[in-house]
């Protein structure tokens, strides 16, 4: 856990959680455990005092439970860990002691001044965090009142940072997914899984979505990705919820764990995706065609039927980002929520080299899709159908066409996660554009992988162009990208762009206006690379293949010592149209 973060749940189990709280840990990590602080701070101490023992510390915080009897609550135990920020400095005891006071009222356990609040203790074994457990029986006999209680004890974190010099949390808005409790946090170390099941059942379900065209569709995923799935049946015989379960995952009594849609984040729950549903999908897909461009709409973009699906999101994504920077509130909120759709499906689709940088993209991403402005949904049909086409058009490797065209997509997604971080931070949505910034550099080093061959591809061939044809594209590169004359000249982005120019100039493009419609498209301020960003930009107006060969001149580029390229005659363009 990062910063000040309270992490509550309930439990039935006094003695067991003093046990785990002055045990050895489940890897012998607990060092030192003892009291930092209690309700009246007599509390027997077992770490500290050798005549205490765990039975003692029970008795006296269960008292107010037993005096219950069989009115006693069934889960009576309150537990918070609060754990620092790795990078923080060390607290002393005194200063633990005084976060688990203002806990401890925050919440409504034990408020300052009270006789008769809850009986607590806050157990320290371990330098960067404590755990706070109380009984919820107060003395007068009542239960504590704990409805909000995570939440307030969330804004009184965020007080005690400012107020102790630490780092500090971005404020939340409620938009937030839950976060696994320390209860499945623990049963996943138990078992050996690699994270709580929590949270590989929100990717899950979040991935069924993707694309997703109807209701029906979304509960075939759903029994197809292996999930077991409940419906609430209303009277009316429809379906008003639903619920999933790992087949794997059981509680003690061999019965699978089913965690609900709106449990698991709140835009999965099933009204938030009958509504992004209600969008639809454009049955037709995204189209590739420029208007003004030599290829018409109807030519045959190179590469795979899974290259030409990315190509076509890669064109989504730049629509998405337009409307992010560009238009209504509700348009761009639209768009955040169909984007999300596309990461999900590169992730699913990727190799095993970039996969584990999609997942956590993906999982970034998703925090910075939500916010409480209203989505529009009708705006993002084309991105919805454009993840929708990559799912169905197969597995694709990171080699070749298909490589190459995964990089024109990343780098898409790059500047719309910038764009989303920028967006967000203008409306003072702290979380969303930290979780959009992490997208951002999640997705820059799953494309340091993926373009790292067909952009070499692209140098090696602008480095060996012929010096008129090298000269020529080098003096446009100039002229219109001056932002990038200074730190990118003779880089190899530079040679790649070069190359790129030259091949879409053999082609019957005119460089000059071709790098200009590119460039006019949108800013390129938040460019880590100016030129690699219109190396893509530019292959996919022109429709050139994404990977070329790695011939030095390249199909068609001619060496010519003089004057532009001649434009290819027109019935030789429609000629090869045609024949695509």
């Amino acid at each position: 856990m990062d910063q000040l973060v309270p992490d509550i749940s309930r439990g039935s189990k006094t003695y067991g959680l003093l046990a785990y709280l002055y045990g050895p840990g489940k890897h012998d990590e607990h060092f030192d455990p003892h009291l930092v602080a209690s309700w009246d701070g007599f509390a027997p101490d077992p770490g500290r005092d050798p005549a205490a023992n765990l039975k003692q510390l029970e008795q006296v915080l269960d008292l107010r439970v037993n005096q219950l009897g069989p009115r006693r609550p069934k889960k009576h135990v309150w537990h918070c860990p609060v754990s620092a920020d790795p990078d923080d400095r060390l607290l002393t005891d005194e200063e633990w002691a005084e976060v688990a006071r203002r806990v401890v009222a925050a919440a409504g356990i034990a408020e300052p001044g009270d006789p008769d609040g809850c009986r607590w203790i806050a157990v320290r074994h371990d330098p960067r965090h404590i755990h706070i457990m109380a009984t919820v029986v107060r003395g007068d006999g009542r239960q504590a009142r704990l409805n909000g209680d995570a939440q307030r004890a969330q804004d009184e974190c965020r007080q005690i940072e400012k107020d102790l010099g630490l780092k500090q949390l971005n404020p939340g808005d409620k938009t937030a997914a839950k976060r696994p409790t320390s209860a499945e946090t623990h049963k996943a170390e138990r078992l050996g899984r690699p994270e709580p099941v929590r949270l590989q059942l929100r990717d899950q379900v979040r991935r069924a979505v993707a694309g997703c065209a109807s209701e029906a569709e979304f509960f075939d995923r759903l029994a197809a990705a292996g999930l077991l799935v409940q419906r609430r049946i209303g009277p009316s015989g429809d379906t008003l919820g639903y619920s999933v379960a790992d087949p794997d995952d059981r509680n003690g009594k061999g019965d699978p764990v089913y965690f609900p849609g709106s449990k698991l984040a709140p835009d999965l729950s099933l009204p938030r995706i009958r509504k992004r549903l209600s969008g639809g999908v454009r049955a037709a897909g995204v189209s590739t065609a420029e208007p003004g461009d030599p290829a018409t709409g109807t030519a045959r973009v190179p590469g795979s039927k899974a290259a030409r699906a990315r190509r076509d999101a890669a064109a989504a994504v730049d629509d998405a980002t337009r409307t992010i920077e560009e238009g209504s509130e509700e348009g761009a909120a639209g768009q955040l929520v169909g984007a999300i759709e596309i990461i999900d499906v590169l992730a699913v689709r990727a190799p095993a080299d970039t996969r584990a940088q999609l997942i956590s993209a993906a999982r970034s991403f998703e925090r910075a899709s939500r916010s409480h402005v209203r989505a529009e949904r009708a705006d993002n049909r084309a991105v919805r159908a454009a993840a929708r086409e990559m799912l169905s058009s197969g597995y694709t490797g990171n080699r070749g066409e298909d490589g190459g065209v995964t990089a024109m997509l990343l780098s898409a997604l790059i500047l719309l996660a910038i764009a989303s971080a920028r967006w967000h931070s203008a409306r003072s949505h702290a979380q969303q554009a930290a979780a959009a910034s992490a997208a951002a550099e999640q997705l820059r080093a799953a494309y340091a992988t993926v373009a790292a061959r067909p952009m070499a591809a692209m140098a090696a061939r602008g480095r060996s162009l012929p010096s008129p044809v090298r000269e020529r594209q080098d003096a446009v590169i100039r002229a219109k990208l001056p932002e990038a004359v200074a730190g990118e000249h003779g880089g190899s982005d530079w040679d790649a762009l070069a190359a790129t120019l030259a091949e879409a100039e053999a082609a019957g493009h005119d460089p000059v206006a071709l790098l200009e419609k590119a460039r006019n498209r949108r800013e390129l301020d938040t460019a880590d690379s100016v030129t690699a960003v219109m190396v893509w930009r530019v292959r996919r107006i022109a429709k050139l293949s994404a990977a070329p060969s790695a011939s030095s001149e390249g199909p068609g580029v001619r060496a010519r010592t003089d004057g532009p390229a001649a434009p290819a005659p027109v019935e030789g363009r429609q000629a090869r149209n045609s024949r695509r």
